[in-house]
């Protein structure tokens, strides 16, 4: 059984915008059929195929890795090999998605995309070693996107992340920087005072 639909009704029926049907259909990942007028009409047996018994390509399974430094390499590439041995282990067809960027740091280029891949509806799951390796602050907002697009999310280590103070150390430690530069401005002997009494001290913490 077949039901034909507009552009409208597929994105609504899909959890997308008709923007990303567009391009789907120019990637050839869901290409619709044409009314006389030229007008696309989506099949839902290919959108809903628990319903229509169609067929669509499987969401697949995403890995993000974050680090906040150059420093942190090491780190990074130990989640790395850590999120591919546990997707490997559970038999699961997966990518991996890694950023070198604050925790606090919302415009990275790994976490843009993979927000895209899920708005798009790619993404059937996430997984994470440390709930702040997505966000310092912020990660449930993009838990909350990932259940309102059925996406199953699964953390690693349910864990404090070892390297949680001094990663959240270097964070403080940016947004002071950038504080300091928009109170001094140009006055940079005192900017830098600022910024290596603040470095002295995280320090002197971390001690």
């Amino acid at each position: 059984m077949s039901k034909f639909v507009s552009i409208t009704a597929a994105a609504k029926a899909l959890g997308v915008s008709a923007s990303t049907l567009r391009r789907w259909e120019a990637a050839g990942k869901l290409v619709p059929g044409r009314t006389e007028g030229g007008q696309r009409r989506y099949d839902l047996a290919a959108i809903h195929p628990e319903r229509y018994h169609g067929t669509l390509a499987p969401r697949g399974t995403v890995a993000y890795a974050r680090v906040s430094s150059h420093d942190q390499r090491a780190d990074l590439e130990r989640q790395q090999q850590l999120l591919e041995l546990y997707c490997a282990a559970q038999g699961w067809p997966f990518e991996v998605i890694a950023d070198l960027g604050s925790g606090m740091n919302y415009h990275k280029k790994g976490l843009r995309k993979l927000l895209g891949e899920v708005l798009d509806g790619n993404v059937g799951r996430l997984v994470v070693v440390h709930q702040d390796r997505l966000l310092r602050f912020g990660a449930e907002l993009v838990f909350a996107i990932c259940q309102a697009k059925e996406v199953e999310v699964v953390i690693i280590n349910q864990g404090e992340d070892r390297s949680f103070e001094e990663e959240l150390a270097t964070d403080v430690l940016e947004i002071i920087t950038v504080f300091s530069a928009r109170l001094y401005g140009s006055r940079r002997h005192k900017n830098q005072k600022l910024i290596d009494g603040v470095k002295a001290a995280v320090e002197e913490a971390q001690c």
